[in-house]
């Protein structure tokens, strides 16, 4: 944006707290359930990215003002949210603003459904790149470089006793932590060793490259997705089906979007289960989506996914399974 340079977010791996010795090297976040937008504020401009570069600014225009309460030019990095019944952030809530561009519904959405942005790192202030900076520094930084508003704030973080953490975590019905070495610096587009993500339960993104009609009630709709994920030779490998977690809305946005991406042979690089494929209906592997579930089983497959909702913030390339 204008002359402030563009920053890939850095990723954290999946995995497990640090051990009690290096537990003092190590700050630690909430994991927040929501979308990952680096924000780019130069003046009284503003412009939000998501983590694959899309333009999201038009999608949250209650954030607008956040320019008013940055020192300087700054981009900042953080998280996108909505909050649930139970006040508690929410993917799931999130879902309808992801998607939305239309002006009235836009504003209409942003009355009923309000996001906050969840500001945890700074990588540029005025003239200078801030990415080289330790994380401990960086953090500093960024209490003085960004005011709390109504819609944004900078949540605190911890250093040590990642376990008390992990517990808040759990105890606020949060998705997790976020382990960041005080020492790291910010690695732009990496997934870096020294940022590890600890999670309360598991979710995986997926590639929708097909699905099966539904019966009974959803007769006429979709009754399953397949789903899979790319290996590290470039295979689209099925890993299983979905069929819980949606509402007939969100059954009939599937349809819509799907549609145009029909296609009469399977997108996998492997066989389906013959039951899976009998009466499988085919698409291009376009749209991201995520689940959560219980566990891997022994043959590659997600036992007991639910569906959570499309991830349009992220590339069908960029899907990987994880693993801690």
């Amino acid at each position: 944006m204008g002359d402030l340079p563009e920053y890939s977010p850095m990723l954290a791996r999946l995995g497990r707290l640090p051990p009690s010795a290096e537990d003092r090297l190590f700050g630690y976040e909430m994991k927040w359930d929501g979308a990952r937008t680096v924000g780019y504020v130069d003046g009284a401009a503003l412009r939000l990215f998501s983590r694959n570069g899309l333009d999201v600014t038009a999608a949250y225009p209650e954030l607008g003002p956040l320019p008013t309460a940055v020192r300087g030019r700054a981009v900042l990095d953080g998280e996108i949210v909505a909050l649930d019944h139970r006040g508690v952030p929410s993917f799931t809530a999130l879902q309808p603003r992801i998607h939305q561009r239309d002006p009235s519904r836009v504003a209409a959405l942003a009355r009923s459904t309000p996001v906050s942005y969840l500001i945890f790192d700074v990588l540029h202030v005025d003239d200078f790149s801030t990415i080289d900076l330790p994380y401990a520094e960086r953090r500093e930084l960024l209490s003085t470089t960004v005011a709390a508003g109504e819609r944004w704030s900078v949540p605190p973080h911890s250093v040590g006793d990642g376990a008390a953490a992990f517990r808040r975590s759990r105890e606020r019905l949060l998705e997790g932590v976020v382990a960041k070495r005080l020492a790291s610096t910010y690695e732009p587009g990496r997934r870096s060793r020294h940022w590890v993500k600890v999670k309360n339960f598991r979710t995986q993104e997926v590639i929708v490259g097909g699905w099966r009609p539904g019966e009974g009630r959803r007769a006429d709709m979709i009754g399953s997705l397949l789903l899979g994920v790319y290996d590290d030779s470039g295979r689209l490998i099925y890993v299983g089906n979905v069929g819980t977690g949606f509402t007939d809305a969100m059954l009939r946005d599937l349809a819509a979007r799907l549609a145009p991406y029909e296609r009469p042979d399977s997108p996998f690089d492997e066989e389906l289960p013959r039951p899976h494929e009998r009466d499988a209906r085919w698409v291009a592997p376009v749209l991201v989506g995520e689940v959560q579930y219980t566990e891997w089983t022994a043959d590659g497959r997600l036992r007991h996914p639910s569906w959570r909702g499309l991830r349009p913030d992220k590339r069908p390339d960029q899907v990987r399974k994880e693993e801690d």
